[in-house]
């Protein structure tokens, strides 16, 4: 992956092109089945029955066709962005921010989850936020992350963090499993890439951003992306989810803040038109969307609506979260 989108767990910087397996494969029934397998043992020990894929609080989202992928002269052909093609989905519905660190603190309360970072004892930390706990390890090409020991989702930034005060903000520091997990608990699923980006565009047709072709329309900051020189300026980090003004459909922070976790495994080769397509079948990497407060015009601009990149499933950061997605 590129220096904003985070290393993997295993160690190896990876690359958003090429991670996985390509191809945009049929729709299955990988998603949803897969987030049941993983938190069952989880409803059975907590003694909970499976909640309704209930729509109080999310976002309908119509369906119909739509213009998915991108071809701006600034876009990274190497990360699949292109070529625009159709695609048509059937309606369905999302929520309208990432899950917070309080909707994640009531699921671990329930359930007694324990997320991957907790159980292995670390994750990656923006260094400038790392304070005790750093690895003696070092990413190549991207000094500015650090393995934390105690770096988890209840502390961000590692021993002595907290999110007491960020109880809106987006949870972090959770795995594509531990997405899933979730997803699977709350009676919903994550969305597949294609549904996250009709989603986040909101209605509008071949758009560079939720909200049209300019970053700052009128000088107005619409989004959490690096301010100031990459990585020497200082970082404020994640922000409420629904920190600035929504989209089209009502979603909030579809561009920068947090890397979003997808259903899908990581393709770089498309059909020119395709019906509720869910990726390849099969892959080493998920499919992460929407750019993250790490990220900057200078060196990666990941923050448009057909940017993408992925991680492994196993892999968290401070700069991951997700969203969820249900039927309608």
């Amino acid at each position: 992956m590129s220096a904003c989108c985070g290393p993997t767990r295993g160690g190896a910087p990876g690359a958003g092109a090429g991670a996985a397996g390509a191809g945009a494969g049929a729709a299955g029934a990988g998603a949803a089945g897969a987030a049941e397998a993983v938190a069952e043992p989880y409803r059975q020990r907590a003694g909970i029955a499976a909640r309704p894929a209930a729509a109080r609080g999310m976002v309908r989202i119509p369906g119909g066709t739509f213009l998915m992928g991108g071809d701006d002269p600034d876009g990274r052909p190497e990360d699949g962005e292109g070529p625009v093609r159709e695609v048509r989905l059937e309606p369905f519905m999302i929520d309208p921010a990432c899950v917070t660190n309080a909707q994640f603190a009531t699921f671990v309360k329930e359930t007694g989850y324990v997320t991957e970072a907790e159980r292995i004892g670390w994750s990656f930390v923006f260094a400038q936020f790392a304070a005790r706990g750093v690895m003696d390890a070092t990413v190549p090409g991207a000094p500015w992350w650090a393995g934390v020991e105690g770096a988890t989702w209840r502390s961000p930034e590692g021993p002595g963090s907290s999110v007491g005060d960020r109880q809106n903000h987006p949870v972090v520091h959770v795995s594509w499993n531990d997405a899933t997990a979730y997803a699977a608990w709350a009676g919903k699923r994550l969305p597949t890439e294609a549904e996250w980006e009709m989603a986040a565009r909101g209605g509008l047709e071949r758009k560079r951003y939720p909200w049209g072709d300019e970053l700052a329309p009128k000088g107005r900051q619409r989004c959490n992306i690096w301010q100031g020189p990459f990585p020497a300026a200082p970082s404020k980090g994640t922000m409420p989810v629904k920190s600035f003004q929504p989209n089209g459909y009502g979603l909030y922070n579809v561009s920068g803040n947090v890397w979003e976790w997808t259903a899908d495994w990581w393709g770089t080769e498309w059909e020119p038109s395709a019906d509720n397509p869910a990726g390849p079948a099969e892959g080493t990497a998920k499919v992460i969307r929407g750019g993250s407060y790490m990220c900057h015009d200078s060196y990666c601009n990941r923050y448009r609506v057909a940017a993408r990149t992925s991680n492994t499933p196993d892999s968290s950061t401070g700069h991951t979260g997700f969203r969820c997605a249900a039927l309608v």
